[in-house]
């Protein structure tokens, strides 16, 4: 039952995204433009998001655990690191540059928006290159 929730989930997600055209990159890269063709309807998504977030938080904090799953998976984790920055920023800078993030990105590509192809094919290069990158770091910087 919960791979057809989480399959529920991820359809209500990727129709989201359709419905609202986060999946065309522009949407992306005119928010950033702010001197040309500035598009402010991702700021309108963004904090619909961050309310529809807070609201299901508070929801599952009436909760013992989730209808489908023996326990919630919240991050207990209350600090920001070096990691925890680094990797935002780089997350900010790749979504600012390609105009997609993953799950625009998987939706469009399921859509036939060929250019999402080239975005997700390096998103999943990143996550080989990035422990090797991360095993280096350790041996030869981090001490």
């Amino acid at each position: 039952m919960i791979y057809i929730a989480a399959l529920f989930c991820g359809l209500l997600f990727g129709c989201g995204l359709t419905i609202s055209n986060m999946i065309n990159a522009y949407k992306v890269l005119n928010f950033l433009d702010f001197t040309g063709n500035w598009d402010p309807s991702l700021a309108f998504v963004m904090i619909s998001a961050v309310i529809v977030a807070w609201a299901g938080y508070k929801l599952a904090s009436r909760f013992t655990k989730p209808a489908f799953a023996e326990k919630f998976f919240i991050s207990e984790k209350k600090s920001m690191d070096v990691r925890l920055i680094l990797g935002a920023a780089l997350f900010g800078i790749g979504w600012g540059l390609a105009g997609y993030c993953p799950g625009p990105a998987i939706t469009a590509i399921g859509l036939g928006i060929a250019d999402a192809a080239y975005f997700l094919v390096g998103m999943i290069a990143s996550l080989f290159i990035y422990p090797a990158i991360s095993f280096l770091y350790k041996k030869y910087l981090a001490k």
